[in-house]
């Protein structure tokens, strides 16, 4: 039950919030709206106020916005007039209603991520040595197993990913690296100064890619510590957060279209659903963290130049804005046609996929 409540109330209201950004600027600007409802089907619940009616649906996984006049054929419905026509406002109006929706995705997220990031501190991984390569560089200096590298030519070294970045930026130079080396978990231990010199060396980047980096042959023991934030605090950690998950998310999507991502890891309403019961049972944290990321797909997504998505009316008023003319009719109506087609299909490869991965377990 916890698992079907936690999957309600993240799909649903990420898709909320979103369609809560295209509401406010739409009224912001004075625009006719003339439903905003809290799920979808039929109504259980609604009221008028003004002109919009707000409604409480049957389907509890989203909501959605009915602008008045989202095309100039739209029938007007009683009680608005032309003025309130999304269609008949300027370009640059409807572009910021358009981009609203994404970037009320986006805002989330960052909230999310301010939200776990007080509320539960902020996990780095230590520089600490978990292997090493024989007869690699880290060997040849003496480096051993449960290391814990502390500075690297006098730089103090908190994080795995701040020693990686000192390593990678050295060109190939001499290292001099401070290590604390323990005989126990009890003893104090020792700090010795080592020299390690990196080499070029290929590694697999997290998409499978191989690149080419400075290596000095070591990976991590995989120990972590968790240090509680302030508010102060927790706004920069939140940030930091939220900005890796949305570089790592459009390099996800990057990678998909130049085929380094396999076509058969796409996922869909299925696999988000599982992974989502899945967190829900592992805390609150977790299921967080992951509405953040999920937030910022839906985001990306939505923006993508596909008629029918945010994004494709995004081009759209891009291209009346360059061209000061309303982009033809008839290229729309292709368009969108080819964009349905386009997106269900997407649909229909994505659910595919989550149904050959239950069947293969």
């Amino acid at each position: 039950m916890t698992e079907i409540i936690a999957v309600v109330v993240v799909f649903g209201g990420l898709i909320f919030f979103h369609e809560l950004g295209h509401f406010g600027v739409a009224r912001a600007f004075g625009m006719g709206v003339s439903t905003f409802s809290l799920g979808f089907g039929p109504k259980i619940l609604k009221k008028k106020v003004g002109k919009t009616e707000y409604a409480l649906s049957l389907l509890p996984l989203g909501g959605y916005v009915a602008l008045v006049g989202e095309t100039e054929e739209a029938e007007l419905p009683p009680g608005f007039t032309r003025e309130d026509s999304f269609s008949l406002r300027p370009a640059w109006q409807r572009l910021l209603v358009v981009l609203a929706g994404p970037v009320a995705n986006m805002v989330l997220a960052l909230v999310l991520c301010w939200i776990t990031a007080f509320g539960w501190g902020e996990t780095v991984l230590l520089p600490t040595i978990g292997e090493v390569q024989s007869e690699g560089p880290a060997a040849r200096a003496g480096i051993q197993k449960g290391d814990r590298v502390l500075a690297i030519d006098g730089r103090a070294v908190a994080t795995w990913q701040e020693m990686s970045d000192a390593i990678g930026a050295s060109g190939g130079a001499p290292l001099k690296m401070e290590i604390l080396r323990k005989a126990s978990p009890e003893d104090p231990g020792a700090v010795l100064q080592v020299e390690a010199v990196p080499v070029q060396s290929q590694r697999k980047t997290i998409f499978g890619e191989t690149e080419t980096a400075w290596l000095i042959g070591i990976r991590s023991s995989g120990a972590f510590e968790t240090h509680e934030l302030s508010l102060a605090e927790s706004f920069g950690a939140g940030f930091r957060q939220c900005w890796s998950m949305i570089s790592l998310t459009w390099q996800g999507f990057v990678k998909l279209v130049e085929r380094v991502v396999p076509a058969d890891q796409v996922g869909g309403p299925i696999m988000i659903a599982q992974i989502i019961g899945q967190q829900a049972e592992q805390g609150l944290a977790g299921l967080l963290g992951l509405a953040a990321l999920i937030s910022i797909n839906l985001g990306i997504l939505n923006l993508l130049p596909i008629p029918v998505l945010d994004g494709g009316t995004v081009v759209f008023c891009l291209l009346e804005i360059l061209f000061r003319r309303p982009v033809s009719k008839k290229l729309v109506g292709i368009s969108m046609r080819i964009g349905i087609a386009l997106l269900l299909a997407l649909m229909v490869f994505a659910t595919y996929n989550d149904v050959v991965r239950i069947f293969k377990g």
